[in-house]
């Protein structure tokens, strides 16, 4: 079928790759060899968000319609889906508890209630995040808080510039935080990498007429989850093809580079509870797929 010949080529491509030394000792997860690969169903083409709810079955959300679907990671079917809302921009999904919360790229949290009801409730939270663009939607237990990570800068102007953020909505009060949980510094990340040789993304530039290859970093959130062992923060950013994971305070702790061939648009991440990571692509020019990594405790 066209999803095993997919999954067989990916996993051969990783396989066969040059790439640098897997990292799963200080990570827990060789990005380099997805443990399964599965192809979504068509109607999740443009998956943007995905979330656990048990060992076998995971909630995702795509940015068109707001549609939540249910999907069996055992059968890779979608075994149920409904509607929460009308169409827009869906970019997160987190669950808590019965309660599933899903993010609008303008930043509007909504709540459904309980997702196992037909008649539930559901609750619109205009955030306010001063971000145009917000992509990452995650639950942190410890802290009783949901994080919203902020695609876009936070204003127009040079102060903006290296400049991204994460904010905190506290789920006993039901409102957001007035500052960032998290601030980072794209020139310090940049810089962290650099001295570790960690290979960036490169953009064209002429220096004394020449044209010389440069490291760039856009740090452009894409997703975001707490990984339910470790209680670090893990992130994504698409548009650079890398991985990142920081402490709770935001200390960058590791990046790694994604293989564009599997990685081709990562907008989603979530854990199962033994630590197993689950990360979804679009589709844009492929088949959208979801990847599995066996978590090996380091």
């Amino acid at each position: 079928t066209p999803s095993i010949l997919l999954g067989a080529a990916l996993l051969l491509a990783t396989c066969s790759s040059s790439g640098p030394a897997t990292n799963v000792g200080s990570t827990g997860y060789d990005l380099s060899k997805p443990t399964s690969i599965s192809v979504l169903p068509d109607t999740l083409h443009e998956v943007s968000g995905v979330t656990d709810i048990d060992a076998r079955t995971v909630a995702c959300i795509q940015d068109e319609n707001g549609i939540l679907f249910l999907y069996d990671l055992t059968t890779n079917a979608i075994k149920e889906q409904f509607q929460f809302h009308i169409d827009g921009d869906y970019e997160g999904v987190t669950r808590v508890g019965d309660a599933m919360y899903i993010l609008r790229s303008d930043a509007t949290l909504f709540e459904v209630d309980d997702y196992r009801r037909k008649d539930f409730t559901l609750r619109t939270y205009p955030t306010a995040i001063p971000a145009r663009n917000n992509e990452g939607l995650c639950y942190d237990e410890a802290n009783n808080r949901l994080l919203i990570g902020c695609k876009s800068k936070l204003g127009k102007g040079p102060e903006f510039k290296d400049k991204r953020a994460i904010y905190a909505f506290d789920l006993a009060t039901k409102t957001l935080l007035p500052d960032p949980v998290f601030e980072f510094d794209v020139q310090a990340i940049k810089e962290f990498a650099m001295a570790r040789k960690i290979d960036l993304p490169t953009r064209s530039r002429k220096k004394n007429g020449v044209p010389v290859d440069e490291p760039m970093l856009k740090f452009m959130t894409s997703a975001i989850s707490v990984h339910p062992i470790r209680n670090e923060l893990f992130l994504l950013s698409a548009a650079d093809h890398l991985f990142f994971i920081f402490d709770m305070n935001g200390k960058v702790l590791h990046i790694e580079p994604l293989d564009p061939k599997v990685f081709n648009k990562a907008e989603g991440i979530t854990f199962l509870d033994n630590g197993d990571m689950l990360i979804t692509n679009e589709g844009q020019d492929h088949e959208p797929t979801l990847l599995r990594f066996t978590y090996r405790k380091p």
